[in-house]
């Protein structure tokens, strides 16, 4: 899991501790006579989240590598990005959108400067080698640019106690229309 390393420009130090990866345990209330059920969650942040693909006539000190690629670090992204460690601990109480590629996206609304933008979030769920273990990883993160259109899902909203169990227990998430 990677422990991100602050980006520095014109000397000016940009933080990216708040995307250290982080154990959640999300608690699913008991219904019916069943007990509540527990799930440990290893949290972990792509770079995508805080960047941006390479521009060709980009600064290249805004370069921001990690093991497998560079990209534009993005200060607007960035700064959103602040707000995704409060998100991602309340994703159990938000509904769940399937891509239909095998991973899944949630839409926090945000207002900053009073203005209301959806802030994508795209993730993944997998099992981990530790018993019982979950790993959800943030693949990106942004605000939709008006250029490429609509992403927002046509199928049904899935609970992340779904996504959960499934993923741990090995059984397939149907896409449902």
């Amino acid at each position: 899991m990677i422990a991100w390393v602050a980006f520095t420009y014109k000397e000016v130090e940009y933080d990216l501790s708040h995307l250290h990866p982080v154990l959640i345990e999300y608690v699913q209330p008991g219904k019916a006579g069943l007990p509540a059920k527990n799930y440990a969650v290893e949290v972990c942040y792509s770079l995508h989240c805080f960047s941006k693909s390479l521009e060709a006539n980009s600064d290249p000190l805004l370069n921001y590598s990690d093991a497998r690629e560079t990209r534009t670090f993005d200060f607007d992204r960035y700064e959103l990005s602040k707000l995704l460690p409060q998100i991602i601990h309340s994703l159990n109480t938000k509904k769940c959108m399937h891509t239909g590629k095998g991973n899944f996206f949630v839409v926090e609304v945000i207002t900053p400067n009073g203005n209301t933008e959806d802030y994508e979030i795209y993730f993944d769920v997998q099992r981990t080698g530790k018993s019982g273990v979950a790993r959800l990883f943030i693949q990106s993160a942004y605000v939709r640019d008006p250029a490429h259109g609509n992403r927002l899902s046509t199928t049904k909203k899935i609970s992340l106690f779904v996504i959960l169990h499934n993923k741990l227990t090995g059984k397939s998430i149907k896409v449902q229309r």
